[in-house]
């Protein structure tokens, strides 16, 4: 007895579903490479933005730790003066006094000294040295009387320091901070 088979299902893929399954995983490999390779292009961008930002912060440091008072740093009534009339040659003016500045004798002894200071064609330290790596970043300085809480901006009392940096591929950091004036008899 010969019985009839019936005909064999047949298994695995034919030739035209195989060339639509690479095609499908191709299209889905290319875009997933794409994002890969949108993020690796980037991946710099935020070690750039770190270092502005760690610039503009050690700036603003250095800003905020000068002494803010009524006479310059080198005059000599400058620990006995209630305020600008006590000074024996000069009170303290918004900007650095002639010859004042950041890197050499006379240096820079005062907040108010640093209005308008830049460092443009790379970060350089306190002895004018350029920084290896920085190159391509600056900063500039702005310090301008301020009103902060009680102290009204018309007293002086209070300075807003805006310390901006730029970062090579263009990216922009600013800090803003506060430093008010002390007199330092008004302690004794």
């Amino acid at each position: 007895m010969n019985a009839v088979c019936p005909p064999r299902r047949q298994l695995g893929l034919s030739l035209i579903e195989l060339i639509l399954f690479i095609v499908v995983i191709s299209a889905a490999l290319a875009g997933v490479l794409r994002v890969f390779l949108q993020a690796g292009s980037s991946s710099a961008d935020p070690q750039i933005q770190r270092q502005a930002l760690a610039i503009a912060e050690s700036l603003m440091e250095e800003v905020q730790l000068m002494p803010y008072s009524f006479c310059d740093g080198d005059d000599a009534n400058l620990e006995s003066a209630d305020d600008a009339s006590g000074c024996a040659s000069q009170a303290e003016a918004m900007g650095p006094e002639a010859g004042e500045n950041r890197y050499s004798t006379p240096q820079f002894d005062n907040v108010n000294d640093y209005h308008g200071f830049a460092m443009t064609g790379g970060i350089r330290d306190i002895g004018n040295t350029l920084i290896p790596g920085l190159a391509g970043y600056s900063a500039t300085v702005q310090v301008v009387a301020a009103g902060l809480g009680s102290i009204s901006q018309a007293s002086g009392d209070a300075l807003m320091i805006t310390v901006s940096v730029s970062g090579p591929n263009g990216s922009q950091v600013q800090l803003s901070g506060w430093r008010t004036r002390y007199a330092p008899k008004a302690g004794i």
